[in-house]
Parts: structure tokens; C-alpha cells; sequence
């Protein structure tokens, strides 16, 4: 077989528009999505997976390119009554994506496990690719402040990411096991690559890889990882990830990036407007490619996603 299948591992908003980008220039059978489930939390009785959502909203052309995250033409009825009613109403849901929390929350009461609510809705959404979570087992990303441990959702929600970060950790690891496709995928005969959507390192992808055996399996790899970097120009676009790096003593720059991933990095993607990291990134033996990785639209996406593939030396129509 040839190596032409893709693993990316994603977390939200921007990982999700690179796998959207992917998933126009790549057959279903060619990539495999593996989402970040560190942000999944019950809220109002329901099983929210932010990330997985971002994704799905992505790949079916449902997503808010405005906002940034949730549904397009939403409208948010649901919430008014429940705050006339004097339920919480720090975590926003609007009324179309509240649809996707019901299908998926009382599925899971029937016994479905993530991966098959995630297939199921997905495939009900019209999307050929696959999408997967990273675990059906509960791993909860925390953020350590001064008033202790925080869940990820009411760090970066309720919180507004304000209180300064010392640590981060992830409930459940040890002990939450891959995905039954996510280890499937990671032992194709024909996986040509891994690709590190643009996400963030500590909170969106570093759940990823605690999850039992992700990191032993990415060592162990005889494929390329390639991943797109996050900063541009210096900064984080969305997020707090600038604001992390510097509470977590680590200079807001790709040469921290490339640091946070150590051996597991082959290729780094990085922004024009960060030209100047290149050099020292080449120096320390990892190869580098300048572009522009500012998806502001379905072509900006596709494009990275082939400058991706390409780094990872996997060949696009």
C-alpha cells in the first residue's frame, strides 16, 4: 500500500477550519479527524463536546465564520427561557446547536458510546469523512489558578481565561484508552502523515496526546508530523494561548512551540509574518515552511491545508 492516509489531530476553532481545509482536498478514505474531548462537560443535563462540534459545524458548512464558533443563523430562544426561568446562563447555547446536544445527550443515555453518536450525527449531517474523538472515556482538561483547579469550561467561559494560569493537568489520564478508530487509524498500513491542526498546544492538543498510548505511538511513528503553528505575527488570534505561554514562563514565539513538542515534531508550518523564526527553528534540525495561515476563507484553508500535505510529502490532486 501507499502511504497517502492522513491522521490530523485538531482541537476548535482554528483546528477545525484546517480539517475543513483537509477534507476539501482529501478523499473520505484518506483522512481520519481525531478531536480534542478535553473541553467535553454536562451542562443543563446535556453532553457538551465543543470541539467536536466546531469540527462538525465545519466539515457540514454550518459553522458561524463571524462569531467563530457555534451555528450560522442562529437564533437563541432556548436560552432566554432558560434564564427567565433562572437556570445558568454562563455558557451560551443557541437553539439549533442545542439540537446537537439533545441527539448526542440521550444517546449516550442509550448506551451509545461517543464514537458512534459522533459517527451517527456526522454521517446524518452529510459529512463522508471521519471524524472521531480522541477517546470514549471521560479526559477533562484543568487549568491551576490561584483559586485552584478549574475546569476547562469555566476557565475559559465563565472565567474569560482571567485568572492566571500555573498548570495545567488532565483528570482521567492515566486511564482514558484511544478511540477505537483513533488506534486504527494510528496502525494503517498506508498512514503517509500527521498533521497538528492550529491549535492550542497545552489545552487543545496536549489532551490528545495523554491519552493512553497517543504520545508512545507518535514516538514510534515512521511518518512525517507536521504541524501548522498557531501564532501569527507573534501572537495568538483567538484564545489565550499568547496569555499561557507567558503566565507558564515560556516566550510567546514558534521556537515555544517547537519546544512544547520536542522530537515529536518533524515539520513546522509557520506564519509570513514570523519569517524571521525560520532560521533559528532550522538550526536546531527542523524543517520549516513560511506561508500565510490566516484562513479567512474556504480557499485560504485549502491552500494551507495543501502546503500542509505537502511538508508532509503527501501528494494532493
Amino acid at each position: 500500500m501507499s502511504g497517502k492516509h492522513v491522521l490530523a489531530l485538531s482541537g476548535g476553532v482554528g483546528g477545525a477550519k484546517l480539517a475543513a481545509g483537509l477534507a476539501a482536498v482529501l478523499a473520505p478514505e484518506d483522512l481520519t479527524v481525531v478531536v480534542n474531548t478535553g473541553d467535553d462537560f454536562e451542562h443543563l443535563g446535556l453532553t457538551i463536546c465543543p470541539d467536536i462540534d466546531s469540527v462538525t459545524y465545519a466539515l457540514a458548512g454550518l459553522n458561524d465564520t463571524v462569531r467563530g464558533w457555534g451555528v450560522k443563523d442562529e437564533t437563541w430562544q432556548a436560552m432566554a427561557m432558560l434564564r427567565g426561568l433562572g437556570e445558568a446562563d454562563w455558557f451560551n447555547l443557541g437553539d439549533r446547536d442545542m439540537g446537537m446536544h439533545i441527539a448526542r445527550s440521550w444517546r449516550l443515555r442509550e448506551g451509545e458510546t461517543l464514537s458512534q453518536v459522533t459517527a451517527r450525527l456526522t454521517r446524518n449531517l452529510g459529512i463522508a469523512h471521519a471524524i472521531i474523538p480522541m477517546s470514549d472515556a471521560p479526559l477533562r482538561t484543568q487549568v491551576e489558578t490561584a483559586e485552584g483547579w478549574l475546569d476547562f469550561q469555566r476557565y475559559f467561559v465563565a472565567e474569560q481565561c482571567r485568572p492566571v494560569a500555573t498548570g495545567v493537568r488532565f483528570e482521567g489520564s492515566p486511564g482514558a484508552a484511544m478511540s477505537p478508530a483513533f488506534a486504527e487509524a494510528l496502525a494503517r498500513e498506508d498512514l503517509g502523515a500527521i498533521v497538528l491542526c492550529p491549535s492550542n498546544p497545552y489545552l487543545s492538543v496536549d489532551p490528545i496526546l495523554a491519552v493512553d498510548g497517543v504520545r508512545e505511538a507518535l514516538s514510534a511513528r515512521k511518518v512525517p508530523l507536521v504541524a501548522v503553528s498557531p501564532l501569527v505575527g507573534g501572537t495568538s488570534l483567538k484564545g489565550p494561548l499568547a496569555k499561557l505561554l507567558g503566565e507558564l514562563g515560556r516566550p510567546v514565539s514558534n521556537a515555544s512551540i517547537a519546544d512544547h513538542y520536542g522530537d515529536l515534531l518533524d515539520h513546522l508550518v509557520i506564519d509570513e509574518a514570523d519569517a524571521a523564526d525560520a532560521g533559528d527553528l532550522q538550526a536546531r534540525g527542523l524543517c520549516v515552511t513560511v506561508t500565510g495561515t490566516v484562513m479567512c476563507d474556504a480557499e485560504v484553508r485549502e491552500r494551507l491545508a495543501r502546503v500542509a500535505l505537502t511538508a508532509a510529502r503527501i501528494e494532493t490532486g
